[in-house]
């Protein structure tokens, strides 16, 4: 990846991790940690792999996301109205009551969402089910669900996997955000998925396993998903909950916890200081 697009990247994966800090202090409430460990994947989604139009939201020919770990939507809302699919003023009113936007993505209230999601393990059956569509319409677009290394608990996730390799999704590409740390603690404590990518690999995935703040690895995997062909590929990223919050980072207490105004401060200082390095 050249130095120019990597620059864009990390500046708008940071300017995504401020969205995230500043809806959840607003809102008092959200989900913060896992929001932050997959703001890279979604700067580069939005940012240079998907094809959408925020002028066209609904356009027959985009590619979809599914955020499967629903719960991160200040991620997405922050990517999206950085992608200019609304205003980033209404970030500040995240989970307030007839608010745009709220707690798990809403695909009737908010331009840019392709799935509605909140309960744990459903997204990548949903995601399925658009990527069938698009073989069966010999589209082009494609689907990309992601999800969390908790919710990869839930039994529908593999019913679903199974489908995806039986019917040979090659336009489905799962991102599992294998942070480690979910609401209970850490994953290998709770209800170990682990080894996650030889489990994708038995249920007949083309699997990749990649550092998921590292964008030249993360372009590498997508250009390899998209040319895989026969087979769905699940690209497996390690990434650090709370990424790019000092007192965030591998902390489980910040699941779910909403900072309040000197951490919110402190967070914004941060992230403040990495944009103005970037952009120097």
């Amino acid at each position: 990846m050249d130095a120019s697009l990597k620059k864009r990247l990390s500046v708008a994966a940071t300017k995504i991790r401020m969205g995230v800090i500043e809806g959840t202090f607003n809102a008092k409430s959200g989900h913060p940690g896992g929001s932050l460990s997959v703001s890279d994947t979604l700067a580069y989604l939005y940012f240079k792999e998907m094809k959408v139009d925020p002028k066209n939201p609904k356009a027959a020919d985009r590619d979809r996301l599914v955020l499967s770990k629903g719960h991160t939507a200040p991620a997405l809302y922050s990517a999206l109205a950085l992608k200019g699919f609304f205003s980033s003023e209404e970030i500040k009113h995240l989970r307030h009551t007839g608010a745009m936007l709220q707690g798990h993505p809403d695909m009737k209230g908010t331009p840019g969402v392709d799935m509605s999601t909140g309960s744990l393990g459903q997204g990548i059956s949903a995601a399925c089910g658009m990527a069938l569509a698009g073989k069966l319409d010999n589209a082009d677009w494609r689907v990309y669900a992601i999800l969390g290394d908790g919710e990869i608990e839930e039994g529908q996730v593999w019913e679903a996997a199974m489908f995806a390799a039986h019917k040979k999704l090659d336009n489905l590409c799962v991102i599992v955000d294998n942070n480690g740390l979910q609401i209970d603690g850490p994953v290998d404590e709770v209800n170990s998925p682990y080894p996650i990518p030889e489990k994708f690999a038995a249920f007949g995935f083309n699997v990749i396993v990649i550092d998921g703040h590292d964008f030249d690895q993360i372009e590498a995997a997508f250009d390899a998903a998209r040319a895989c062909k026969g087979k769905p590929t699940a690209i497996i990223q390690h990434s650090v909950k709370g990424k790019g919050v000092s007192f965030m980072e591998n902390q489980v207490s910040w699941h779910g916890t909403a900072p309040n105004k000197e951490q919110y401060d402190q967070a914004m200082k941060e992230l403040g200081d990495t944009l103005a390095a970037l952009e120097a």
